[in-house]
């Protein structure tokens, strides 16, 4: 859990600038865009594919309907009826597309702020 406060620092994108904290996560998800979205993957090393994006939308739909980022079971949960995976292979399959964890990676793109605390990776 972080206890400093955070130190904000302007990113600029073609499309306009946004706020994000010294993790890089944006600091108001309000701001989010594809484009910061794919500056972000640049930066993990990640080429985003239509897959990468169907959990990205997922995520802004769910922040949209309920103001939270939504937790991982609920991405888990998504793939597993839409690709018919067991539990096991669902969950390879996130880490196959965001290899260094669903916060450091795919909250981040998705534009959600860093959490507070966080239990599930």
């Amino acid at each position: 859990m972080r206890t400093l406060p955070d130190k904000i620092s302007t990113l600029e994108l073609p499309n306009g600038p946004v706020q994000i904290d010294e993790a890089g996560f944006i600091t108001n998800p309000e701001a989010w865009s594809r484009i910061f979205a794919e500056h972000v993957a640049a930066d993990e090393d990640i080429e985003l594919t239509p897959l990468h994006w169907q959990i990205i939308d997922f995520m802004r739909q769910s922040y949209s309907d309920h103001g939270v980022a939504v937790d991982v079971r609920h991405v888990l949960k998504m793939l597993q009826n839409q690709r018919g995976l067991n539990k096991h292979d669902v969950k390879m399959l996130l880490f196959e597309l965001f290899p260094y964890g669903y916060v450091k990676q795919a909250v981040k793109m998705s534009g959600m702020k860093q959490p507070r605390a966080w239990s599930t990776g």
